[in-house]
């Protein structure tokens, strides 16, 4: 007995973390997963309709990636926790490569849908790299290395649109869709030529018998722990509602004030700019300083003021200043929700229970654009934003009970004096 707990204690061993350019890596590969997700937003309903697709065919193209990543997000994670992280890695980002190359040459809006669902399914890695952070990091500097990842994520869906929308040739047909495809493909290959350089597998290891893999039960016992129940179904809410209104955000904009791409663009431009200065800068010291509980439900509130006013906004400042605010109280809030949940998991699942809840974030942003488009066109163009605001102001007593679920958690595991 004694033996087991220690082997699962040596996980934490490594208290100063990887090298900084491992570490840096790891972020560089969630980095190039999102640029390239991104990088298919501004091209996709063009993309499609090359094909001659329906418009049914096209948002099938689209929520394919989430789907994929929907699966492989808690495959991959138990599977880095059997097997090691570094494997893992170079195998998901090796797809990856390989899947932006095939919809490059994609002839049928069928094959690009089965590639973008490979895609996505390769992709499912963040919880791989959130598991490596977390084996080798201490838990006070956790929430601060958390929230590089959430950079990494903001400044992707900043850059990939930007590729997209600067290299493709619509007057070619699907063939002028290639340049930013291959681009995402080469980014990949980079991304894997620094993984086999700089990234190693954690020096210290768990040592633990290799179960048959039953992901029915174990996401049941997941879902039924009172601290990382909570915050997945937290993840569930934020991300189902955040999503919408992100989605819808262009539609209303132009119902609203007749803007175009340009102001658009501006809009999620500072957006993302203070999403990516938040996570970097901010949250990590906020964390630090007044714990994982304050500073949880504070960016859910924030969420929470940003959609309820947003319908109420007058122009274009008080929309981008809305827009950001929400922006930056999700960047505040989700580094916390992977820290507390990798500070509550065994170390020997911590890769498979953090896929669980980046799976949980992909089902809510792939259910949550749907269910906006239809509050939307059917009721109300700012019902999605009223909805929002209406799902995250419950998520804040969610983020409190588990936290005060955490706290017991860890008295009743701590040794006696």
């Amino acid at each position: 007995m004694s033996e087991g707990i220690a082997a699962r204690g040596s996980l934490r061993g490594d208290q100063d973390g990887p090298p900084a350019y491992a570490a840096l890596t790891l972020v560089g590969i969630l980095f190039i997963n999102m640029v390239g997700f991104g990088i298919v937003i501004p091209l996709l309903p063009f993309y499609g309709l090359a094909f001659s697709a329906e418009p049914w065919q096209v948002a099938l193209i689209f929520s394919a990636f989430s789907v994929g990543s929907l699966f492989g997000e808690p495959l991959w994670g138990r599977l880095s926790d059997l097997y090691g992280r570094r494997i893992l890695l170079i195998s998901t980002v090796s797809g990856n490569c390989l899947c932006y190359l095939a919809l490059a040459f994609a002839d049928t809006a069928w094959l690009a849908f089965a590639i973008r669902l490979l895609g996505g399914f390769a992709s499912g890695n963040g919880s791989v790299v959130q598991a490596y952070i977390a084996d080798v990091t201490p838990p006070e500097k956790r929430a601060r290395r958390m929230s590089w990842l959430g950079a990494a994520f903001a400044i992707g869906l900043i850059v990939g649109p930007a590729i997209g929308g600067s290299f493709v040739d619509e007057s070619r047909g699907v063939p002028g869709f290639r340049i930013p495809l291959l681009l995402a493909s080469a980014a990949s290959a980079c991304s894997l030529v620094a993984l086999l350089l700089f990234v190693k597998e954690p020096r210290t290891r768990i040592v633990v018998a290799r179960p048959k893999l039953k992901i029915g039960s174990a996401l049941a016992q997941v879902v039924k722990h009172p601290v990382i129940g909570r915050l997945m179904l937290l993840t569930l809410l934020v991300s189902f509602a955040f999503t919408g209104v992100e989605v819808m955000f262009g539609l209303w904009a132009h119902a609203r004030f007749g803007w175009g791409a340009r102001e658009i663009g501006q809009c999620f431009a500072i957006a993302g700019a203070i999403s990516a200065f938040t996570q970097i800068f901010v949250t990590g010291r906020l964390s630090e300083r007044y714990g994982e509980a304050h500073v949880l439900a504070g960016g859910m509130a924030m969420t929470v003021v940003g959609c309820f006013l947003q319908p109420f906004s007058n122009g274009l400042m008080m929309t981008t200043a809305l827009i950001s605010l929400t922006a930056a109280g999700q960047s505040i809030a989700f580094p916390n929700v992977v820290t507390l949940i990798s500070r509550t998991c065994d170390p020997s699942r911590q890769g498979q229970v953090l896929g669980f809840n980046n799976a949980t974030g992909a089902f809510g942003r792939t259910t949550g654009p749907f269910t906006a488009s239809l509050g939307f066109g059917h009721i109300s163009p700012n019902l999605p934003y009223f909805a929002a605001a209406g799902l995250v102001a419950p998520a804040i007593l969610l983020a409190l009970r588990a936290v005060r679920h955490e706290r017991r958690h860890n008295i009743s595991k701590a040794p006696p004096e």
